[in-house]
């Protein structure tokens, strides 16, 4: 039976920072950290941040009952759809006959996928990925939406080569004892990433609930805490600021509460190194008194 939807709307902004690493690789540009080439600021996408998110919820629930994940490494979604079809005791074959005998069948195989995936529940998913004609959960909105991450400071990516002792051939290692590589690191950068929960949706739709949203806290803030390599150096969250709206559709638009949160470099900083170089200043008059502000970290 699944829990009750969450009752009020939500926006959030999640603080991040990297040292000597590269938080999200362009494979367009040679896995070089992602960049808007106008404004040299540092990107990462919302898809990162979901899978960083996806990965924290299959390492603390272990495919607990409700809590699985539908987007995940080496799992075919379509193997994730015939959960759906199995429950409902037919095959992808049978599902034309059953759609005709229940015309409500469509909304539950729908309800099915969101009452066991959490990240369904969450994010919504586009189910519609056919093996056969007849094989489609169909297409859901979820209430969690996240946007692209954006550097407070135009970031600087670096080169670096590297040497390595390890030789890849036989025939290499007549030559040569060393092996050259290259890898790209930002040397420093905090990163902004703003994000929306919809609890008409959550309502309507998924059933994203309370206790779904104080997993999804705890999943952001611990998002790097197991995904450590050398690749993305050091990476952790420094800020979860959450704003909870008094009422379903919400007090103000969300832009109004975004602005209230600033974050700018300290006076006398040119090259941030560090979370310390730079401040951050929430303007509480910009917020509506009927906005609840709180500060996960």
């Amino acid at each position: 039976m699944m829990s009750e939807a969450i009752k009020n709307r939500y926006e959030f902004i999640i603080l991040f920072d990297v040292e000597n690493g590269n938080p999200n690789g362009d494979p367009d540009a040679g896995n070089m950290p992602r960049i808007d080439p106008e404004t040299g600021y540092g990107l990462v996408t919302d898809v990162c941040l979901k899978r960083k998110i996806r990965n924290y919820i299959e390492i603390v629930k272990e495919d607990a009952e409700g809590f699985d994940i539908y987007v995940r490494e080496d799992v075919p979604l379509n193997r994730s759809d015939s959960k759906a079809y199995a429950h409902l005791e037919t095959d992808d074959k049978g599902i034309k006959e059953l759609k005709k005998k229940d015309p409500d069948a469509d909304v539950k195989i729908r309800d099915f996928m969101c009452r066991n995936f959490y990240d369904i529940r969450a994010f919504g998913a586009v189910m519609t990925t056919f093996v056969k004609a007849s094989l489609n959960c169909g297409q859901v909105r979820g209430p969690v939406q996240l946007g692209f991450a954006r550097s407070i400071d135009p970031i600087v990516s670096q080169e670096v080569t590297i040497t390595r002792v390890a030789i890849t051939t036989e025939k290499d290692a007549e030559n040569k004892s060393t092996e050259m590589g290259r890898k790209n690191i930002v040397p420093y950068a905090l990163y902004r990433a703003e994000g929306y929960i919809s609890a008409n949706l959550a309502r309507k739709v998924t059933g994203f609930s309370e206790e779904d949203l104080e997993l999804l806290w705890e999943a952001i803030i611990n998002m790097f805490e197991h995904d450590h390599s050398a690749a993305r150096g050091k990476m952790a969250v420094r800020e979860l600021i959450v704003f909870k709206h008094s009422k379903e559709l919400g007090d103000c638009p969300a832009y109004r509460l975004f602005d209230a949160v600033e974050v700018s470099r300290k006076d006398g900083v040119v090259y941030p190194r560090k979370y310390q170089d730079y401040v951050l200043t929430i303007h509480e008059d910009a917020i509506p008194e009927t906005v609840e502000m709180s500060r996960k970290i």
